[in-house]
């Protein structure tokens, strides 16, 4: 089994020894093929039924090679997973959308296959990544989504950089702030899903072990996490550990940033030149910040999934039969006029 790093030096050895138009497969960069634990019929049973799967490296402005995995042909989507996440653990959403769409997934620095590093790490340089990858690939207009911390990125994004190059954007269960404001009341701590009173706590709870058995009635999503209780997911989750080893020391370095950040303004005050998708679920501890957000985005559409359909913030993951035909048939909708 390759180390992460080894993985990268290969992507690297790839992608210099080819010219910016040869793509790099999937099954060359990773070393080997890959049997998923589970027969599930729509879905690629090996790693070699997904043709046309390639994974491949752009550079930052400030001089990291992040890499980012593509499929299929089409309009193109841009997805940035969540914290921790990788493009890995996308593969059944791009498997069913790369039948329609030209579909992109970004590892963000410190997670998937991109290097640890030790700079750029807030919130701010994750969205300059972002518009990085936007201007490498030559992409006017795409259609973008955020999961979790991912969602926060393109929030950024909006922020810096505006909508210029965005169709329509989706948002997964993302809260609007992590650590509470000491002026905010209950209510207001409640529908913006604070789960801490300062960004210390939030990267406390992180280090806090793990449940050593996740009670499936929890609402927590660490435990939500741990529970493979979706066959789809349990593929997703085994392919991913198979090829990527995670480093906790890296990817945390974000999160104290990433938790101090109130997202309320540009929710209110820029996301109303773009049709805006949020997705949550009964299992989520972040239903009434997606609520909220929904409500401050005029014309926004809500997505709530139910606790039998896997509604929990891994929804996109667990239940990816639903997710991405709710997705194509929110892409896919007449815009109104703004």
């Amino acid at each position: 089994m390759k180390t992460k790093t080894s993985l990268a030096a290969a992507l690297a050895g790839l992608i210099t020894a080819s010219s910016p138009a040869i793509a790099a497969p999937a099954i060359d960069v990773l070393g080997r093929d890959f049997t998923f634990p589970h027969d599930i019929a729509g879905l690629p049973r090996k790693l070699s039924d997904f043709r046309g799967l390639e994974i491949k490296t752009f550079a930052t402005s400030d001089g990291v090679r992040l890499t980012y995995w593509e499929a299929g042909q089409g309009d193109p989507i841009i997805f940035v997973p969540g914290w921790s996440a990788n493009g890995a653990e996308y593969i059944n959403v791009m498997y069913l959308l790369s039948k329609t769409h030209r579909v992109i997934v970004l590892d963000p620095r410190n997670q998937g296959l991109s290097p640890n590093v030790d700079y750029g790490n807030s919130i701010a340089r994750y969205s300059k990544d972002l518009k990085d990858l936007v201007d490498h690939l030559h992409i006017e207009k795409a259609d973008f989504s955020g999961w979790s911390m991912g969602a926060s990125v393109i929030w950024s994004y909006i922020d810096l950089f505006g909508t210029d190059t965005i169709r329509k954007v989706a948002f997964v269960d993302e809260p609007v702030s992590i650590a509470a404001r000491p002026d905010w009341t209950v209510e207001e701590r409640r529908e913006r899903a604070v789960v801490a009173d300062t960004p210390d706590d939030v990267v406390a709870l992180l280090k806090t072990p793990p449940p050593a058995s996740p009670d499936p009635q929890s609402t927590s999503f660490i435990e939500r996490f741990m529970l493979r209780d979706s066959k789809p997911f349990a593929n997703s989750e085994a392919f991913a550990n198979a090829f990527v080893h995670s480093d906790m020391t890296s990817m945390i370095k974000v999160m104290y940033n990433h938790a101090s950040i109130d997202w309320s303004e540009v929710i209110q005050h820029k996301l109303n030149t773009v049709p805006v998708a949020f997705f949550t679920g009964e299992w989520s501890l972040n239903v009434a910040a997606q609520r909220w957000a929904h409500k401050q985005v005029p014309g926004s559409k809500l997505f709530i999934y139910t606790k039998a359909e896997q509604g929990d913030h891994f929804l996109m993951l667990k239940n990816p039969f639903k997710f991405t035909a709710d997705l194509e048939s929110f892409l896919d909708e007449a815009s109104p006029a703004n």
